[in-house]
């Protein structure tokens, strides 16, 4: 019962400062639950990706209301993403734990570094005839009591970037919005907020393709699922309410340190084969 007790709490720490930093739970619940409490990888993983199901739902719903999010993009890309995320999580059945946790620990260092980086603010106008035209990718956000219009660019470069992003997120149980918002924001010149917003209501899509391969295979144990979801939803609801009140770039600049020190601390047990 301590036990429970103690998980409970860290995944409340765990939804608190993926909140703040915007990296999602997910990349402090496994090292967590890995190396704070001895749980098998894919064990771990897929009690993650329960919890990234929780945190994105949550938020989604209240950024399609504002009008932000751009549901036709994000169901056209969540082909990408979907087929990414079942093919990464049959390829982590086959994986050993040790080389997940060294791929984890690399792809948490590439989501600090990508997540520090300034983020210029695309408004591309739309190209009569192009292929973003025909597929309808384009549309409009508030901004100032102001209705901007935009359109997508690169969209065949960004699709293939989703695919990794999906495969990402079901190899190793994180949401990956990162990579997703590089693909809408850097390679298909969506607005920043609209980049976000998209990235936050397909990740919980995404989590479910390989949340279902994980329960198929038995590797979603209810007595840890249950207490790390929770968590994280109280983590993430009052990291929300925090970070209105506190100064953003210094909080993500001093979480980035510790996240980089976790991400080479998981490196070094998947090198010297600490994982199970």
């Amino acid at each position: 019962m301590s036990e429970i007790i103690i998980l409970f709490l860290g995944a409340i720490s765990a939804g608190l400062l993926g909140s703040l930093t915007g990296l999602g739970g997910g990349v402090i619940i496994i090292p967590l639950l890995t190396l704070g409490f001895g749980v098998p990888m894919h064990y771990a993983i897929g009690a993650s990706l329960i919890s990234v199901i929780g945190t994105s739902s949550g938020a989604a719903v209240a950024f399609v209301k504002e009008g932000f999010t751009n549901m036709r993009i994000g169901m056209f890309l969540e082909i990408a993403t979907t087929a990414g995320a079942i093919a990464g999580a049959l390829v982590s059945g086959m994986l050993n734990p040790n080389t997940i946790g060294i791929i984890f620990a690399s792809i948490l260092l590439l989501t600090v570094i990508l997540n520090l980086k300034g983020k210029p603010d695309h408004q591309e106008p739309l190209v009569k005839g192009s292929l973003e035209e025909k597929l309808k990718l384009y549309g409009t956000f508030p901004d100032k009591g102001i209705l901007k219009s935009y359109s997508a660019r690169n969209t065949v470069p960004g699709f293939l970037m989703m695919m990794f992003a999906g495969a990402m997120s079901g190899l190793l149980g994180i949401g990956s919005g990162a990579l997703k918002v590089l693909a809408m924001d850097n390679m298909m010149k969506l607005p920043f907020k609209v980049s976000t917003t998209t990235s936050n209501f397909m990740i919980g899509v995404t989590a479910v393709a390989s949340a279902l391969i994980y329960f198929q295979r038995g590797e979603i144990i209810p007595v840890i699922v249950a207490p790390v979801l929770i968590g994280v939803v109280i983590g993430s609801f009052i990291g929300s309410k925090t970070l209105m009140v506190s100064k953003t770039k210094k909080l993500k600049v001093f979480f980035a340190i510790v996240i980089t020190i976790l991400s080479i601390y998981m490196m070094y047990n998947g090198i010297n084969k600490s994982f199970r």
